[in-house]
């Protein structure tokens, strides 16, 4: 089994989401704040008077577990959905889950998905 992580723009979040509903059992959504490769927002200071950098732009972070034979098509799900060609589209990271536990079933591991 592995996570798929994918960090992106929030703005993202409805077309990745819908990219990969069918996809996977289910994924966790998050949202806060990061700082990447891609350009800060600019905020209006005060009364609308002046403009700052802002420090962090507004991210989103989906996580879900998937079968090994399930990575590739939904990693490619969420690339055509996230892709714009222009820094800030995101990261995904995969890596490797040894166990799972569906509490309410109490099924392990592929059936606990």
């Amino acid at each position: 089994m592995k996570r798929i992580e994918v960090t992106i723009p929030t703005t993202k979040i409805g077309l990745v989401s819908d990219a990969i509903n069918d996809l996977v059992g289910g994924f966790s959504i998050l949202e806060g704040n990061g700082r990447g490769s891609s350009e800060r927002q600019i905020i209006r200071a005060g009364r609308g008077t002046g403009t700052i950098v802002a420090e962090y732009n507004k991210v989103a972070v989906i996580i879900t577990v998937v079968d090994d034979s399930d990575v590739e098509k939904v990693v490619s799900a969420i690339e055509n959905a996230a892709f714009t060609g222009k820094s800030g589209d995101g990261v995904i990271v995969i890596s490797t889950i040894d166990s799972v536990l569906n509490i309410a079933s109490k099924k392990m591991n592929s059936e606990a998905l």
